[in-house]
Order: structure tokens, then C-alpha cells, then sequence
């Protein structure tokens, strides 16, 4: 495995424990490196309220800065219903039910290889 293949995996395994020390809910991921120049992966979880969905992306972000994966942006942290975390390779996001439902990442980005976490 290539160095950059391994770190992405790395960063991927991070995030989703953080993820699941939150207790996100339906936590998949996606590799889109084929289809998009965007990312490599998707990471997308829920959460059942903003305070929730809030504590999510403080841990991912905490967990992966300490790691020495700086998130670069965050968009929608205030209202929480959909909250997007760019680490560069990786895009993690976290959705309320109604939003998720909404957006559904997973059906738009389907030529996208679902990746087993």
C-alpha cells in the first residue's frame, strides 16, 4: 500500500472512532477518489440533536488534530443540522435525520465505492 493510501486510511479509522465515541449513528464511509477531485473519502454519520452533532465534529476535530490532521474548514457548526468538516482527503459530514434524509449523500455520490469501517 502506497504511503498516501495508508495515511488516508489512517485518517479515515480516526475519525470514525471519534464518530463513534459520540455515539453517531449510521456511520458509513465512501471512497470517492475515482469519480471526484474533491476528496478521497466521505464520512457521513448523524446525529439525534445539536448538541450531539455538535460534540461529534469537537471530537473528530480534537482526535484528528491530535493526530496531526488540522481540519481546514468547518461549515455549519451554529445551526447543526448539516456540519461539514474539511481535512483535505477526507470530508466528514454530519447530519440531523431530517437533513440526511433530505441530502442523501450516499444515493448522490453511488458511483463512489462504499468503503467496509
Amino acid at each position: 500500500m502506497e504511503n498516501k493510501e495508508k495515511n488516508d486510511k489512517t485518517l479515515l479509522q480516526l475519525a470514525v472512532e471519534a464518530m463513534e465515541d459520540k455515539k453517531a449513528e449510521d456511520i458509513r464511509a465512501i471512497d470517492i477518489s475515482e469519480v471526484s477531485v474533491v476528496a478521497d473519502y466521505f464520512l457521513i454519520g448523524g446525529g439525534t440533536n445539536r448538541s450531539q452533532i455538535q460534540a461529534i465534529c469537537d471530537n473528530v476535530e480534537e482526535k484528528l488534530g491530535r493526530a496531526g490532521y488540522p481540519v481546514k474548514q468547518i461549515e455549519g457548526y451554529e445551526t447543526a443540522n448539516w456540519i461539514l468538516m474539511d481535512f483535505g482527503d477526507l470530508i466528514v459530514h454530519i447530519f440531523d435525520k431530517e437533513n440526511r434524509l433530505l441530502y442523501d449523500l450516499e444515493r448522490l455520490w453511488r458511483d463512489g465505492k462504499e468503503v467496509n469501517i
